[in-house]
């Protein structure tokens, strides 16, 4: 049911009410079973393609709504972004290979309300290097989420991820960010994975964002391809990311896009 209260802070936030909660829990839950049901089709020799159709099967069974299928022109029910590609891979007929990793970013509607998480999985066997990536940016995220409370800032949540990843000898990507989402699907604030302590808007109870850090190997900087979509790391180097949506309570936080089956990491099995 959507909410017809709530207000919008100085900031532009929008403040949601207590009910609220249930329909981000039923979006968030449908978009992480689908990333927990796509895992056994990641595999060398699948295709990005197949994969994403697969997905738009997935989200049509479920009588819910793709937010990306036409979004700004986008054409398909995922982002599924592979080794150096940061993130808004477009789905093709390119297959994976063995040791490929890749982030695949679904967003579904569910009665008016968004679920939007992405997560890391892996074709084949995982190199080491690869591997200690994709911890450090899970770790990275949940850090992030730990200082999740009413009166921190965005700004602790942004420097509980940087001081992390650089403490790993990583680079945090500072191209993109997370989102406010709720009854549509980008919304204030922006929540970058940097910064100062203390710094930004203070958090309430009641907001909903996501935090989706994107970490690289080597340097920070991305581009974008000719497709006006797909971002990748400048120097090649492999990146990795993971999002929840969230929602703040009145002593800390509320993930919505926890995984049904607790496949949020890769090497979970």
């Amino acid at each position: 049911m959507r909410s017809k209260d709530g207000r919008t802070t100085k900031d532009g936030i929008r403040i949601y009410q207590e009910a609220d909660f249930s329909g981000m829990h039923v979006a968030g839950k449908l978009a992480a079973q689908i990333l927990d049901d796509i895992t056994q089709h990641v595999f060398p020799g699948q295709t990005t393609g197949e994969i994403d159709r697969l997905i738009t099967n997935m989200v049509e069974e479920a009588g819910a709504k793709s937010a990306t299928i036409g979004y700004k022109g986008y054409q398909h029910a995922s982002c599924i972004s592979v080794n150096h590609v940061v993130c808004h891979g477009i789905p093709s007929d390119k297959k994976l290979k063995d040791g490929d990793i890749l982030n695949i970013d679904v967003t579904v509607i569910v009665d008016g309300w968004f679920g939007d998480t992405s997560r890391m999985f892996v074709a084949g066997k995982l190199s080491r290097k690869a591997e200690r990536l994709i911890q450090v940016t899970h770790d990275s995220l949940m850090k992030g989420i730990e200082v999740v409370k009413p009166g921190n800032t965005f700004g602790d949540i942004g420097h509980a991820i940087q001081s992390y990843a650089e403490s790993q000898r990583m680079s945090v990507v500072r191209d993109f960010c997370g989102h406010g989402l709720g009854l549509v699907f980008h919304a204030p604030p922006n929540v970058l994975h940097y910064g100062r302590p203390g710094t930004g808007p203070k958090l309430e109870e009641g907001m909903f964002f996501t935090i989706e850090p994107m970490i690289n190997l080597g340097r920070p900087e991305t581009k974008i391809l000719a497709d006006e979509w797909t971002a990748v790391t400048r120097d090649k180097s492999l990146s990795a990311q993971f999002e929840h949506s969230i929602g703040v309570t009145a002593d800390g936080f509320d993930i919505f896009t926890l995984s049904p089956g607790g496949k949020f990491h890769p090497t979970y099995g």
